[in-house]
């Protein structure tokens, strides 16, 4: 079964929300008008158009009658988007007080959950749980991918809280934890280092001991915040060569 190919619409979108995310667009600039982004990027104003409203919806940017279309600080952004999560990410602008918030988030969030995970886990979810936790050691084997184990591993742990609020959550959740785990397996060995970690957070859960539970957790967290530290830090500064208006990428029209 093929892939469908993206949209010109969401081309557009995605490498607008990558210049921003770079900082080749900066907040309170204005966007070139739709004419130049049209040639830019070889399409039609209504697809422009569209591409600047999905990125309004992100909050990425404000359409204004008189001023055009303004790029929004960052505190107004969608931070728990998918989108713009990846564009970040890609853009290689990441820095230490993108790892502090992150990993305070976990640590406000994770050690409750694993308490609660261990007062109220089911049989099924206990298999569940070393199910995924025997794909992340067979990954770190060479057999299979650690990322897709190590989010399955934590997906069970939140549902095995039972409770509809971390359930509400819980899409929003792996993908602060897919950027944590994504950036911290880059660093060599960062995956075999905390194995022995979710090993003792799975044993923890299983006997059904939220003080280990917790403990472990915690661990783990810390762990992965050193690793994260040393992929992301120092920062990494978008080129003061870099052209603030890219030449046009010619895309590709859909059939």
């Amino acid at each position: 079964m093929s892939v469908p190919r993206p949209t010109l619409c969401w081309q557009v979108c995605e490498q607008l929300g990558q210049d921003i995310c770079a900082g080749r667009f900066a907040s309170g600039e204005v966007l070139p008008p739709e004419p130049a982004l049209c040639e830019r990027f070889n399409v039609s104003r209504i697809v422009v158009r569209e591409a600047v409203k999905s990125l309004a919806a992100k909050g990425v940017l404000d359409v204004r009658r008189k001023t055009g279309t303004v790029v929004q600080p960052q505190e107004h952004w969608q931070l728990f988007d998918p989108d713009i999560v990846a564009w970040r990410v890609q853009a290689a602008t990441l820095d230490a007080r993108f790892a502090a918030d992150l990993m305070e988030l976990r640590r406000v969030v994770e050690p409750q959950a694993a308490r609660f995970a261990a007062e109220r886990i089911t049989e099924d979810e206990i298999r569940a749980m070393r199910s995924a936790f025997d794909a992340m050691a067979a990954a770190v084997a060479g057999q299979g991918e650690y990322v897709p184990a190590d989010l399955a591993f934590h997906a069970v742990i939140l549902a095995a809280c039972h409770n509809q609020f971390l359930r509400q959550m819980q899409g929003v959740l792996s993908v602060i934890l897919r950027t944590s785990f994504t950036l911290s397996s880059r660093v060599p060995g960062g995956p075999a280092r905390s194995l022995p970690l979710h090993e003792a957070l799975c044993d923890a859960i299983e006997a059904r001991d939220p003080d280990a539970a917790e403990r472990a957790v915690v661990a783990l967290i810390e762990r992965a915040g050193r690793d994260l530290h040393a992929v992301i830090s120092p920062p990494v500064p978008v080129s003061s060569t870099t052209p603030r208006r890219m030449p046009s990428l010619m895309l590709q029209r859909n059939n």
